[in-house]
């Protein structure tokens, strides 16, 4: 019950509201929204640019429309297509593999509920990409090991990763995360109230969670829907590794494709590029607007425990259907390239072969780890990762306080582009930042700088919501305390704001150095000789038809997802303890 109490007349003034200025009014905004300038809006208006000037092809500079005639090419409508098919085939798969586990893991007394749910947020830590070049060894028509191993028992090869198939069911299995977490996360809030409503007026399991259950969840199934199709649209390197071998253009790879031509046709790769951001702006408004309107109150005030659905017969037949998208996900993937990477001879005929005397050896992987380039490449990941991390932590920090915060004029603007990298496709990004840093005279380019700036720039949504979520939780009361006793509002931030977040920003940066040690997309046009990062060694490698050095490096790199994993998983521990 809400109490409101008047004050009566004579009694003096309310007390004044707490105050929520920043040192001065409107500088924070100016400076964080010209630095937003320049890590967004320069890159996406330098592609606008591009896309509507002649190229070097036609020797002219001027404004004209020549370049989008590329979007009435046969090219481009194979890829805006095979795009098109691939969003909503993986889509589908990811939903089906997401949300299944999630209503298992939240929902079922189905045994091993903690395994579920541990096997549903385990893809999260194998990049997509890593997982593509672990399906093209396992997959492969010729040399798959999968094949291989139906040929021992006399069978043909049926599996061919390198097909519209392949594509889907790739992406699939390493976008259901993030189905899983969102549906996870609206089924276990849900009250059970509603559901024992409907048993108490005699419907059967089946029923109720047709009628009440599912419905109730729809928005976050729909929400994660939409997310992951725009994802997987914009998705560069899957479709590049199991796609572009069978010839399956989408629209990324035709972007990458133009601008590797000879001479580089850069201006029809940015109007492609504008038409998929278009395109998955679209998608992310439409994710906005079915999340915001259908609103369901399912969490109210009291405490509340979701219910059991009882599986009977079908408890361990769900266990078992979860422990096979683990194999799938996981096991095999990490296993084949285990095989690859340990092999001496970079051809395998039978599974046989890999029974005879040295056939596997750990020293290859031993003289790459020793090698320099390895630790040049290795030293520059983890720079570039703790740099990122570093830098967008900072600045989500600034951002999220000056806009939750402050009375700055224009801060809700600064959520508005800080959120705008979320709808342009890291590809587009990427080649925005390159013409961006090769504009501006300053001595960015070709140093590990720009690699830390891209990072941020595409990871800046995700940093954003995670340190705008802890701030919101914060009370005004407890900084406001300091400055009343005398310090100044920086010293109250630095003393008191900041420790009280401990959880949120740290947690912030240990998501933002695993984003950053995982990208390849926009670093791929933004790298030099010296500059190679860890995804760029291990996508030079499969570039040039080394598939061995790509798989090593591939389980290396893997490695060290796994031990930033564990680092934040016994941080995350302590805190909670």
């Amino acid at each position: 019950m809400t109490v409101t109490h008047t004050p009566a007349r004579g009694t003096g003034p309310a007390p004044a509201a707490p105050r929520r200025l920043i040192i001065r009014r409107g500088l924070p905004t100016a400076v964080l929204l010209a630095l937003l300038v320049i890590l967004v809006v320069l890159p996406v208006g330098f592609v606008l640019h591009s896309a509507f000037t002649a190229g070097s092809r036609s020797g002219g500079t001027g404004l004209t429309l020549a370049n989008f005639g590329v979007l009435f090419t046969g090219a481009m409508t194979g890829a805006m297509l095979n795009s098109a098919l691939v969003g909503l085939g993986s889509t589908f798969l990811a939903l089906t593999f997401g949300c299944g586990l999630a209503f298992l893991a939240a929902r079922t007394d189905a045994p091993g509920r903690r395994l579920i749910y541990f096997i549903g947020v385990l893809p999260l830590f194998l990049p997509a990409f890593v997982g593509a070049l672990a399906w093209s060894v396992l997959g492969s028509p010729a040399s798959g090991l999968i094949n291989l191993a139906l040929a021992e028992v006399g069978l043909p090869p049926l599996v061919d990763i390198y097909s519209y198939g392949g594509v889907v069911f790739v992406l699939g299995l390493y976008y259901a995360p993030y189905a899983f977490m969102l549906v996870h996360a609206a089924l276990s809030l849900m009250n059970p109230d509603l559901e024992d409503a409907a048993s108490l007026h005699g419907a059967g399991t089946g029923a109720m969670l047709r009628t009440v259950s599912f419905p109730l969840v729809k928005p976050a199934v729909l929400g994660s829907a939409v997310l992951i199709f725009a994802l997987t649209v914009e998705n560069f390197p899957v479709a590049q590794v199991i796609g572009v071998p069978s010839q399956l253009d989408t629209l990324p790879t035709l972007i990458y494709r133009l601008m590797n031509a000879s001479p580089a046709r850069s201006g029809e790769a940015a109007a492609v590029a504008v038409l998929l951001t278009v395109l998955l702006m679209l998608a992310v408004a439409v994710q906005h607007r079915v999340v915001s309107r259908t609103r369901f109150t399912t969490l109210t005030g009291k405490g509340v425990r979701a219910r059991r659905i009882p599986l009977h017969r079908w408890r361990f037949p769900a266990l078992a259907a979860a422990l096979l998208y683990f194999l799938l996900s996981t096991v095999l993937p990490v296993a084949a390239l285990a095989v690859s990477a340990l092999q001496t001879s970079p051809y395998l005929a039978d599974l046989d072969q890999l029974g005879a005397p040295g056939a596997l050896s750990v020293l290859p992987m031993l003289d790459v780890i020793g090698s320099d380039d390895f630790r040049s490449v290795l030293g520059n990941s983890v720079i570039v990762g703790v740099g990122a991390a570093v830098a967008g932590t900072v600045l989500c920090f600034a951002l999220s306080y000056t806009r939750h915060r402050s009375r700055s004029a224009g801060r809700g603007v600064l959520e508005y582009v800080a959120m705008l990298p979320l709808a342009v496709p890291a590809i587009v990004l990427g080649l925005g930042l390159l013409r961006t840093w090769l504009t501006i005279p300053v001595p960015v380019f070709g140093t590990l700088l720009v690699l830390i700036i891209a990072c941020v720039a595409i990871f800046l949504p995700q940093g954003y919501r995670g340190v705008s979520s802890s701030i919101l939780q914060l009370d005004w009361d407890l900084e406001d305390s300091a400055v009343m006793l005398g310090a100044p509002r920086s010293r109250a931030i630095a003393t008191v704001t900041v420790p009280l977040l401990r959880v949120g920003l740290s947690s912030t940066f240990l998501l933002l150095l695993m984003l950053a040690m995982r990208e390849l997309t926009a670093v791929l046009f933004l790298y030099t000789t010296d500059t190679r990062v860890l995804s760029i060694a291990i996508f030079d490698a499969y570039d040039n038809g080394s598939l061995h050095d790509a798989a090593l490096l591939s389980l290396l790199y893997c490695a060290v997802i796994a031990v930033l994993a564990a680092v934040a998983r016994r941080l995350g521990a302590k805190e909670a303890a």
